[in-house]
């Protein structure tokens, strides 16, 4: 029986992202204490992903988040807010949250799915901001170029 409706993308040329993991470097942001894997931005969407590693101790400055995010602890501890997230733990994030600092209970990765950035500050101002373009600018700086 045939469909009542044809069921073909609207956009042909849109196609999975398929990204090997390990195939991306480890950035280092923060010396011997922190460092990110960039899975993936959407420059259409404003959405990005990454895998954190943190260091035992290391301590993450308070942000707001201004998209909802999603995140997921594949090994370690954090302590969020009055919360310890631990191994297999999962966090849904609205749009507007508001963090403390986040510390690293013990060596912890975590898979992060942000829909838009967030805005780190201090008690004085904003101290940095973290959105798929600046993923893209630290994505560049940390890969060597290739040869011509």
């Amino acid at each position: 029986m045939p469909l009542s409706q044809e069921i073909r993308p609207f956009h042909q040329d849109l196609q999975d992202s398929l990204f090997k993991a390990k195939d991306a470097p480890w950035i280092e942001t923060s010396p011997g204490a922190a460092w990110m894997r960039i899975l993936w931005t959407g420059s259409e969407s404003g959405s990005w992903a990454t895998v954190f590693r943190w260091k035992k101790g290391y301590i993450a400055e308070p942000h707001k988040h201004l998209s909802a995010s999603h995140t997921y602890i594949l090994h370690g501890r954090l302590k969020v807010r009055d919360g310890i997230l631990e191994t297999g733990d999962y966090v849904y994030e609205p749009n507007g949250v508001l963090h403390g600092a986040t510390e690293a209970l013990e060596d912890t990765e975590y898979l992060f799915i942000c829909n838009g950035p967030l805005l780190f500050f201090n008690d004085d101002q904003f101290t940095s901001y973290l959105g798929w373009e600046e993923l893209e600018k630290i994505r560049a700086q940390s890969t060597p170029p290739t040869p011509a």
